[in-house]
Order: structure tokens, then sequence, then C-alpha cells
């Protein structure tokens, strides 16, 4: 097992809120060009990756979100420090003295600031923080500040891609470590039988913009979301709170609360992880929602939807944390998957 660290850190260290996905598209447009029959990108700046299959009668959709958790500038004190608007689901618990970076007429750091605990009354104290209790400060003046950031600029965090034992550590895995899956699955795939389109998505993280557009123009018969799930394997878990685990294998996804998969798809896609001795587990997510269910809901008729999910500590966390061998198993699954779509029963019982 080998993946390439050097590509995913370059996905995964590069910016892109919600709404600001070029740097990340540029990265996607490299390295899939050559690899696709057709390459387009629609008005969102869904990035559409074409690979024509045996038969042409189907359309296989696989989705994969571009953007990251970030932030928007939404006001600048006159001392120069800067409220902000949430774009996607932060753990505010996590922010405390962290590094981010403004993106404006150029790159800014700052550091999340908040009362600090010296001066906190004791009800304070036993308060969980909010966002709205942070601001950033740049240790610029309002003057200077107005020369580079405005609101309306975009904010993320600033964190490097680290190896931790067979893990990898850094901001944004979810979801560029599904990006990586995707441009590695297209990299893999040779004879498929049904026209694969590969999406790279924007807007996921506020409300799966992207993909439901990109289904509704798609029209997919059968479609995978890729993206991270929750893996809550800590000290203190018992094993039904768990989710998934990490190095327990890719995980298939049963159900999450804006996804029931077709029950068909979840048998063959457990079927093909066992014939090909991919390392596999089940994923019941009981909140938070991914573009599987833009890519099952927005086609004419809906598509046979299921998703490859990777399991992932701290999650909407300033920092987040996959293993290197559930990445691997995960491409292998997306591709066996598509490559062995036409050699399974899929009438409905």
């Amino acid at each position: 097992m080998a993946i390439n660290v050097s590509l995913l850190k370059e996905i995964c260290e590069t910016s892109g809120a919600p709404g600001s996905e070029g740097n990340v598209r540029k990265i996607v447009a490299r390295e899939i060009r050559s690899l696709v029959d057709d390459f387009q990108t629609d008005n969102m700046g869904n990035i559409f990756a074409i690979k024509k299959g045996k038969i042409s009668a189907k359309r296989v959709m696989a989705a994969a979100h571009m953007d990251e958790i970030g932030f928007i500038v939404k006001h600048i004190d006159d001392e120069g420090f800067i409220r902000f608007h949430t774009l996607g689901g932060f753990d505010p618990k996590t922010l405390t003295a962290q590094r981010v970076i403004i993106h404006g007429k150029k790159d800014i750091k700052g550091v999340m600031g908040c009362k600090p605990i010296h001066v906190m009354t004791q009800e304070e104290r036993g308060k969980p923080a909010l966002i709205t209790d942070y601001f950033i400060d740049t240790g610029m003046s309002r003057m200077e500040l107005d020369k580079y950031v405005e609101v309306g600029s975009t904010v993320t965090r600033d964190r490097e891609l680290i190896e931790m034992g067979n893990c990898v550590n850094c901001k944004s895995i979810d979801n560029r470590v599904a990006v990586f899956i995707l441009i590695e699955t297209l990299k893999k795939l040779s004879k498929i039988p049904f026209d694969f389109y590969g999406v790279f998505s924007v807007q996921e993280e506020v409300g799966i913009r992207g993909a439901s557009v990109a289904a509704h123009t798609i029209e997919p018969d059968f479609g995978f979301g890729i993206d991270t799930t929750v893996a809550y394997d800590y000290p203190e878990a018992k094993d039904h709170e768990m989710i998934t685990k990490l190095g327990d294998g890719t995980a298939i996804k049963i159900m999450d609360s804006s996804t029931i998969c077709d029950t068909r798809m979840v048998e063959f896609m457990k079927k093909t992880a066992t014939k090909n001795k991919i390392k596999w587990q089940l994923e019941v997510l009981p909140m938070g929602g991914t573009d599987t269910a833009g890519v099952q809901r927005m086609g004419k008729g809906g598509s046979i939807a299921g998703a490859v999910s990777i399991p992932t500590r701290y999650l909407h966390q300033h920092i987040e944390m996959a293993n290197k061998s559930d990445i691997d198993n995960s491409i292998k699954l997306l591709t066996k998957c598509t490559e062995n779509l036409d050699d399974y029963n899929w009438d409905l019982k």
C-alpha cells in the first residue's frame, strides 16, 4: 500500500472555501485533463471529468466536493479586528488561538482570538465557546488591513499536512481526501461498461449545491458520493458509538441524515469489496449529509446511489486525520465498483 502523499498534501493545503474553489480546480484540471475523454466546467464551477464506457446507454456519476469549511469576513472594526460568518459547520472549541489565512488582495495570516480565561467570570468559564465569541487578529491596523481585506474576503485554516504513523493529518481532509481519491480512480480506470462522470463539485459544505446541479445536468443511472465520515474511535467511545474506525477499511455508507443508500448498491459494494479483498466496514451516520443526496435525488428519475466514505477523526475541527490504508482501499473500491457495474442484477426486489 502506497499513496501519493505529495499530491494529497498539495490538494489539502490549497485554500478553497465554498464559492471560492478556484485554486483547487486548477490542481484538478492539471491532474486529469490527459486522463479523460472530455473535460467540462459548468457555470457554478463544478468539473465534469468524463470517461466513455463500452455501453453508452447508462451514466455513472461519482462526486467529490472541492470546498472546505471556512469563514467569510463580515465586519472590520476601527482597531482592525475582523468579525466573520461561517461557511459550513465548525466545532467552535477547536478555534482558540489557531492561525487562519484571510484571502483578500493578498493572503494575510491571522489568529483566532477570544476572551482570555484570566478575565472570565466563573459562569463564563463553565460555558462552551460560541462562534460569535471569536474574532480574527492580524496584528495590523484598520488602515493597513483596508489595503488588502474587505467584507466578503474568505478565510481558511492554516495547517500543513504531516504524516503521523500510518495517518495523514491536515486541515481540509474533509473533503480533499475524496478529491484525491477521485483523481487516483480516474488514473486507474481502464475498461468500464458505462460512461463515467467524475464530478469535482462546489459548495457542498453549505448545502450540497454543486452536486445537485451536476446531477440535474448528468441524470445518472448510478451514483457514488465520496466523502469523509466520523471515526469516533476515541478512548471513551463505546463500540456502538464509533460509526467507523481508522484502519478498519473504507466505509460503505448505509445512511446519513440526508440519504438512505439504495440497498442494491450497498449489497453490490459489499460483494465487490469482498471479492477483491478490499478491507471494508459499514457506516450509519446519525447526523450530517454528503453529495450522495444530490447524486441520488436530483437527476430525472433519481439514481441507484451509494457512497464510499473515508473514516476521519476530528471532523470539522482545525485539523483532521485519516488513515493511508483506508484511503488506498477507498480508491480500490470505487475503481472496482465502476468497472463492474454491468456484472450485477439491478432489478428491484
